[in-house]
């Protein structure tokens, strides 16, 4: 991923708060690692606002041959390899 240098203007207590936390030489990437996670964080909320639906019955054929009740009934039930793995360990340390 490239970089472009950019200037930007923030309070000097800002500053000294950020280099007290990371160090002048942390300083670009406490940075990008904010601005990163306020990125996704409101993207999440512009989701979670829409009223469009995510879930589309026709992605999930499934339920309509199951029906939603024994879908999740299944799925319930369901005990994967890796957790069949982990209940035996369990059992022979026992």
């Amino acid at each position: 991923m490239g970089a472009t240098r950019a200037h930007i203007t923030l309070p000097d207590e800002l500053i000294a708060e950020i280099d007290s936390v990371v160090g002048p030489r942390g300083r670009s990437a406490f940075l990008v690692e904010t601005a990163k996670a306020e990125l996704r964080r409101r993207r999440l909320l512009a989701f979670l606002a829409d009223p469009e639906p995510a879930w589309k019955d026709e992605d999930h054929p499934e339920l309509a041959r199951l029906g939603t009740a024994e879908y999740v009934h299944r799925m319930r039930r369901y005990v994967s390899p890796r957790q069949k793995r982990i209940a035996r360990k369990l059992t022979e340390t026992e």
